[in-house]
Parts: C-alpha cells; sequence; structure tokens
C-alpha cells in the first residue's frame, strides 16, 4: 500500500526520518510542519514535500495516512490525540509522554489508531543475538544486567527553549538519552517489580533544571538490574550492556557480542545498519520505521506499540515521580 506522510517536527532526529521514509517506495512524504518555518522549508525542499508552520496546518491541507512526530518532548501526546481525531496513524519519536497523565492518554489514542514509539535499539543485530542465546538456553539462566551509559551534554546543549526543563523536556539523562539503555535492559530483565534510584545534576547545577546523572537498581522475580547513566562524562562513549547467566556472560558493545562460558570467549562482529545521525544513537532507526509500515500492511500492531513499551515508561515514569517528590531534583 502507499502511504502519503507528514514529519512533525523538522530538528535534528527528523533528518534521519526523512531519509529513511525517502528511501521506502511505498511512501510518499507530502507534508513537513515546524514552527520555525526556515526548518520546515528547508525538510520539504529536500524531500519534495510541502512545508507548513503548524500541525494543524498539515494535517488539514494534506489529510495524510501517517505523521511521524519529532518534536519536543512535552508535545508528543497532544500531537499524538490530535492524529487520533483524524484517525492517522503515527510514528512517535521517545519518550512517548512526560507524566503518567500524558501516557494514560496516550494509550487512549492507541485505541483509535496505531501508533509506533521510537526504541530503535531493540532491533541491534546485537541485541537480538542475545536474545537468541538466552532463549536457547546455552548460557542457563539470566542472573541479572548491568548497563552503563556515559555520554556529554554539556550548556550548549540546553540553550534551546525546551531542554533542560521539566515542563517542556519532562527530565534529563533519563528520559532524553538513558531511557534507551534501560528500554534494553528491561527487555533483558523482565518486568520489574521494583525500580529504585537516583538523581543527580553534577555538572551544570544552575544551568539545567533536571538531572544530569541517573543511577537505577531493577528487581523482576530474582534477577536484578543496575543502570548508570550520565550525561557528564567528556565524550559520547558507546553503551554496554552486561548480561550475567548461570553459564557466563554476554557482553553488548558497539557492534559486537561477547560471549564468555567457562574458559572459552567468542566475539561475534554483528554488523550494524549505517547510523545516519549520531553514531551512539544506533543505526535500528530503518528497522523500527520499515517494522511500522509493514504492520499497517498487515493490520497487526508494530513491534514498539504502547503495550510493548509500557514496562520502560512505566519504570521510568515512576522513579521520576519518586527522586522528585525527594527532593533529588
Amino acid at each position: 500500500m502507499k502511504y502519503r506522510v507528514g514529519i512533525i517536527g523538522c530538528g535534528n532526529i527528523a533528518q534521519v526520518h526523512a531519509r529513511i521514509l525517502m528511501d521506502m517506495p511505498d511512501i510518499e512524504i507530502v507534508g513537513c510542519a515546524d514552527i520555525k518555518k526556515n526548518k520546515a522549508r528547508d525538510m520539504a525542499a529536500m524531500t519534495g514535500a510541502r512545508a507548513y508552520s503548524s500541525a494543524e496546518s498539515l494535517f488539514n491541507a494534506e489529510m495524510p495516512d501517517a505523521v511521524h512526530i519529532c518534536t519536543p518532548h512535552a508535545t508528543h501526546v497532544p500531537l499524538c490525540e490530535a492524529a487520533a481525531e483524524r484517525r492517522v496513524a503515527v510514528f512517535c519519536e521517545k519518550p512517548p509522554a512526560v507524566t503518567e497523565k500524558q501516557w494514560e492518554r496516550l494509550k487512549a489514542a492507541a485505541q483509535l489508531i496505531p501508533i509506533g514509539i521510537c526504541f530503535q535499539n531493540r532491533f541491534n543485530p546485537n541485541v537480538v543475538r542475545a536474545h537468541e542465546i538466552l532463549d536457547s538456553g546455552k548460557m542457563g539462566g539470566l542472573l541479572g544486567v548491568r548497563a552503563f551509559m556515559t555520554w556529554k551534554r554539556d550548556e550548549w546543549y540546553y540553550t534551546n527553549n525546551w531542554h533542560g526543563k521539566w515542563k517542556t523536556e519532562g527530565g534529563g539523562c533519563l528520559i532524553n538519552q538513558a531511557i534507551h539503555t534501560l528500554d534494553l535492559l528491561i527487555g533483558f530483565l523482565g518486568k520489574p517489580d521494583t525500580v529504585e534510584g537516583s538523581m543527580f545534576n553534577h555538572h551544570l547545577q544552575g544551568k539545567i533544571e533536571v538531572e544530569d546523572t541517573v543511577e537505577i537498581f531493577l528487581k523482576s522475580g530474582e534477577k536484578r538490574g543496575l543502570l548508570y547513566g550520565s550525561c557528564a562524562y567528556v565524550y559520547d562513549e558507546p553503551v554496554l550492556l552486561e548480561l550475567r547467566c548461570e553459564k557466563g556472560t554476554l557482553t553488548i558493545r558497539d557492534d559486537l557480542l561477547i560471549v564468555n562460558s567457562g574458559s572459552e570467549s567468542e566475539t561475534i562482529r554483528c554488523p550494524m545498519d549505517p547510523a545516519l545521525g549520531a553514531s551512539y544513537w544506533g543505526g535500528g532507526h530503518k528497522k523500527c520505521i520499515t517494522d511500522f509500515y509493514r504492520a499497517l500492511d498487515e493490520k497487526r500492531p508494530c513491534r514498539n506499540n504502547p503495550d510493548s513499551c509500557a514496562d520502560t515508561v512505566n519504570a521510568m515514569l515512576g522513579l521520576y515521580a519518586r527522586c522528585r517528590a525527594a527532593g533529588m531534583v
């Protein structure tokens, strides 16, 4: 089926979406909307679409089959609701919501339209291979997972009008950067029955309202997970995940999966799709977006639907609520 598609929000991540959509034979990008008209015009020129200064004008003029929402965090749910009113399918950048009330509203919208959420790293070949090895039983049962994300976000990153603010970004390191690592960790660990943690602003005190560092402890039954995420480092390092099993460990880093079983070690190179944005974002965007449209064709939920993302979103939002109530940030 041919899909007429709009892109709402024409910043950096929208460039990745646009390049993927332009290479898909069954997609026609018909409109690009941004409140900054020059950004909409630039993307329209790149894609051959028409430029709009608001989502509403794009909806009304083009009546698209689907839209990609690539706007600041707090606007994701209102835009999903606007699409739902018009029965337009949505592929939404992370995070799907910034508050628990918003999350409930998004789930209600998902009863009316297909919604896909951009947790692209689920599609990374080393992540897929690690799941296959765990499922095979070769490594015995999973005991725990630890994860490290250390990136660089200095003051310049927060000079726009929405990053670094509770009202518009909904948080800092966790909701914007470490959310992908949390999603992978929970994907391996399973639905957590315990989520505890702490948040800090180490290097941008007085500059931003939100956290630049988070540590999280999770339990799922007897399995335990640890996550350390920080944007206070000097470089955007590759994320590291280590899965401790009864018969050894699986380590995921870059495009590698390292399998240590007893005295034997095997390094499996898992070639990634080319990263269309920053390399540390991963290269799974194409597979994630392709799955969304294949699901529309097949009239089934896509892999990254709200139900499949609920454990991650609930853990994130619950931790924010507890840390803010405790005055940590």
